[in-house]
């Protein structure tokens, strides 16, 4: 039976082990290690021993990642087809300029070599990329909950009109006067 999946552990342990991998890769995105073609054909290598594993049999013929790897996959009429810019297709997009294939890089960035930019890449006729916001998701979401917090404790002290403290003794502003001079609890009464 083509297609058809193996139960042994030995199978579950070669996909968990897939899953550890992917968690590395994880780490070097979030510490910029660039990926090179090495690292994908080894990720596409071991993915094809673990299907290889998981499915002794192989895969049918009409499924994606068999025909993946064959490259043979056709993605016409699909979302992934639009994410694919051929070469001659393709523009450069860095701080809002067009990064001409004719002009040295050196021309947009200067001199120094240690100068990092991130390219975007646009197919032709599209104009620039939009720009990415300023503050992330996460950092909007803390800001509005900050304000609309502070919001709240603006309107609960407006709300609070109290002003039965300003009778107390302690809130009297003549108080050190008549203290000095002597004069304190005086009452007139007529009569």
């Amino acid at each position: 039976m083509n297609g058809q999946k193996s139960v042994y552990q030995v199978e579950a342990m070669s996909l968990k082990r897939m899953i550890l991998d992917e968690e590395m890769d994880r780490k070097q995105a979030q510490a910029n290690v660039c990926i090179t073609m090495g690292m994908v054909k080894d990720a596409l290598d071991q993915l094809r021993g673990a299907v290889m594993i998981v499915y002794p049999m192989g895969l049918p013929p009409h499924d994606p990642i068999r025909m993946e790897f064959e490259g043979i996959e056709d993605l016409s009429g699909t979302q992934a087809a639009l994410q694919i810019i051929e070469k001659t297709d393709a523009q450069l997009w860095w701080a809002g300029k067009e990064l001409k294939r004719t002009e040295k890089l050196s021309n947009y960035v200067g001199k120094n070599e240690k100068t990092k930019i991130i390219v975007k890449i646009q197919k032709k006729g599209q104009g620039a990329p939009a720009r990415e916001p300023v503050i992330s998701n996460e950092e909007q979401k803390e800001m509005m909950l900050h304000y609309y917090r502070r919001q709240e404790e603006l309107k609960k002290l407006e709300g609070d009109q109290d002003d039965s403290c300003f009778n107390s003794e302690w809130a009297d502003s003549r108080a050190l006067k008549r203290q000095f001079q002597g004069v304190k609890n005086i009452k007139w009464r007529p009569g």
